[in-house]
């Protein structure tokens, strides 16, 4: 609000000395003075006046501003404060005295300047014609008349830009040619003559004068070259065109109500014919999702592999204890043959306790393998990498691509039904593996794969290599599940490996190991 207001300053004298009246007052006014602390805001310069505190606020600021040189009503008196507290603008139609200033009184006004005063803008109408001047292709200036027409809605603000050479600010417009207002046409269009009839044109011209004479007294007519005429077709009335008519109407209407009945016909066995195919799939879905949990549920009896499945064992076991024992004592037999029956019952019981627990030590086996199989293809996995485009990358690392062949390796020891040759080279491939690192895993597996070649070539049964290749398994397992020998093993550490202490995997030899790296 204060703009300019460095401009006014030196006009205002604030570095003038203090307590200089603008006017001498009178001398019965001498009495009545109050002197006055006038603050320029946000500026700061001062002065201080002795004012007649008879004098009304409009007075003091018309006087003020024309010692200012500010346009008038662009000074504003405002937040009286010493001897009276007055907040905010003071009113010009109030005295000094009316706002709690006495004679001698000292009080300070701030004074604020606003050059700005907001004039209400012009509404500008467009006129109903525009005369423009404009230049054709030989250079000629021409006037063109343009006549407006008055919008029928408020255009949109499209925005501008400004040309940074002249200064010259230009606005976005747009502008559409009205469309052109349709004719009501109340012609009838469905009528006969405008489908497909096509007219033909006949015309004929009747004799001037003609006439006809009959014979009476007097007048004798020669009728011996007289034809009778009989008509080809016999006559039409309009009750017979309106009795053929209604006719046709009816066949037409036969034939349109049988086309109707017929589509219909068609439309409700197309339907009824899709709600059988539909009840049809239906039922062998769930037919086939009866027999599909049949025999998921004979699979979890058979081969049970989880603690639910189990439980399910369990339960049923159970049940059928309770109702053979129930039965043993409704029957009614003797001590001797109960006793028995209860023996068999408890022999029957046990023998299935005991199958139930091989099928467990089956499906530990089977989770084990499961479990390992996941494990070491999660090892081997290439890394996926997410691009800013929403698309992925996999990239094979050095790491990962060990983890595969180490897979591979272990899958070849598990591998059964292997002849001689293809045993030997994949434990040859194992043992060049581990004897990259000396440690005393390393030797124990060379150990026993030197163990099992010499049983191969000495052609020892099938069975006797059952306990060495799983001990043999078991070890390369442990190899590869090691971070210094396998780094992508790193993360499925479940501990620390400053906390676990693998004894069996500290080099033994001065030499360096030759790993991909450690963890």
């Amino acid at each position: 609000m204060a703009e300019g207001g460095e401009e006014a300053a030196p006009g205002a004298d604030a570095t003038a000395p203090a307590s200089t009246p603008a006017e001498a007052p009178a001398g019965d006014q001498a009495g009545n003075l109050a002197n006055l602390d006038l603050v320029i805001l946000p500026e700061g310069y001062g002065q201080t006046k002795q004012i007649d505190v008879a004098r009304t606020v409009a007075q003091i600021r018309t006087e003020l501003e024309n010692e200012l040189s500010i346009p008038e009503n662009s000074l504003f008196l405002m937040n009286l404060s010493g001897a009276a507290e007055i907040r905010d603008v003071l009113p010009d139609d109030k005295t000094l005295a009316q706002l709690g200033l006495k004679p001698g009184d000292r009080a300070g006004i701030e004074l604020r300047i606003n050059y700005y005063q907001e004039q209400p803008a012009e509404e500008y109408v467009m006129p109903d014609s525009l005369e423009l001047r404009v230049m054709n292709d030989r250079g000629e200036e021409k006037l063109v008349t343009v006549h407006v027409q008055r919008p029928v809605m408020e255009k949109p603000y499209l925005g501008g830009y400004r040309n940074k050479s002249s200064g010259t600010m230009f606005h976005h417009a747009v502008t559409q040619t009205a469309p052109t207002q349709k004719k009501d046409v109340h012609a009838i269009r469905f009528h006969r003559e405008a489908q497909t009839y096509e007219y033909r044109t006949r015309s004929t011209q009747s004799k001037c004068d003609n006439g006809t004479q009959m014979e009476k007294v007097g007048l004798f007519v020669d009728t011996r070259k007289d034809v009778i005429m009989e008509p080809r077709r016999p006559y039409f009335s309009s009750a017979d065109k309106a009795a053929l008519m209604l006719e046709k109407c009816v066949i037409i209407q036969c034939h349109a109500r049988g086309m109707v009945a017929r589509r219909r016909t068609r439309q409700l066995r197309r339907a009824k014919q899709e709600r059988l195919d539909l009840e049809s799939r239906e039922s062998e879905r769930r037919q086939l999702e009866a027999d599909l949990r049949h025999k998921r549920e004979v699979e979890r009896r058979m081969h049970p592999r989880t603690f639910e499945d189990f439980s399910v064992l369990y339960q049923e076991l159970e049940a059928w204890r309770l109702n053979e024992a129930k039965r043993i004592a409704n029957s009614g037999f003797d001590e001797a043959t109960r006793r028995a029956a209860q023996r068999e019952l408890l022999h029957k019981e046990t023998k299935l306790l005991q199958t139930i627990d091989k099928l467990k030590i089956q499906a530990h086996g089977h989770n084990r393998d499961s479990k390992i199989k996941k494990k070491l293809e999660s090892m081997s996995q290439p890394k996926v990498w997410a691009q800013h485009d929403g698309e992925t990358t996999t990239v094979h690392t050095p790491f990962t691509t060990r983890a595969k062949e180490l897979m591979d390796l272990y899958s070849g020891l598990r591998l059964p039904l292997l002849t001689v040759d293809e045993r030997l080279d994949v434990l040859l491939h194992v043992k060049w593996t581990v004897k990259e690192f000396d440690c005393n895993l390393t030797r124990e597996v060379v150990d026993l794969i030197d163990r099992e070649a010499d049983m191969l070539n000495r052609g020892r049964p099938e069975k006797s290599f059952a306990g060495l290749r799983k001990r043999l398994a078991n070890l390369f397992l442990q190899f590869i599940e090691t971070p210094e020998f396998n780094p992508e093993a790193m993360k499925y550490q479940k501990v620390p490996r400053e906390l676990y202490d693998q004894t069996g995997t500290h080099p033994l030899s001065t030499v360096p190991i030759k790993g991909l790296g450690s963890a």
